[in-house]
């Protein structure tokens, strides 16, 4: 059996900043889910081909737009994926100012999986969303969570491996994460 080629995607991640500590939008997959179902995440999805011909306000910084590990093209559509779903699974809208998203991760599903992405993980301040969270088909238990108590909830390596980063520094250093013989490897990008 050939292994199953990564889709390009994308995932927001909203954090805000409180009194108590910053705080992170996540909602649970539905446990039909074909692909990591039941576990909490981020927004996000595939890149369709709206985002490929959306115009955004401002463009991704250059540093941001290298690090997506794709053209130039792609990696603002990306960027517009990340937007997209954030708003379609959420209700939340960041405006398309891209210059606004920092990149933190790139993920490679492991090759045996059945359904395979290339994730890029975007961070933005919720300052700049406006909008209500609100449950939808896509994600359940919506909500702002402290990093902490996100880190205790059923989560994918890759949802646990970046809420740890973010948990030990406000501003972590990019990464990204691959497999070898079903193990999670993080290289640091430039």
């Amino acid at each position: 059996m050939s292994a199953v080629r990564p889709r390009n995607a994308a995932s927001l991640i909203l954090l805000r900043q409180t009194r108590a500590g910053p705080e992170v939008l996540m909602g649970r997959r539905p446990a039909k889910s074909r692909f990591a179902p039941d576990v909490f995440v981020f927004p996000g999805g595939a890149v369709d081909a709206a985002d490929r011909i959306a115009r955004p306000l401002a463009p991704l910084a250059e540093a941001c737009a290298r690090r997506t590990g794709a053209p130039p093209a792609l990696a603002q559509a990306l960027a517009m994926a990340a937007l997209r779903e954030t708003e379609e699974e959420t209700g939340v809208v960041l405006a398309p100012d891209l210059s606004r998203l920092r990149f933190l991760a790139r993920a490679i599903t492991p090759i045996q999986s059945p359904v395979r992405f290339h994730a890029r993980f975007f961070v933005a301040d919720a300052e700049h969303a406006v909008g209500e969270h609100a449950e939808t088909a896509e994600l359940s238990d919506l909500a702002y969570r402290p990093l902490e108590e996100a880190l205790r909830l059923p989560l994918f390596d890759v949802t646990q491996i970046t809420l740890e980063a973010l948990a030990a520094d406000r501003d972590p250093s990019p990464f990204r994460l691959t497999y070898r013989n079903d193990r999670p490897v993080i290289t640091p990008l430039p």
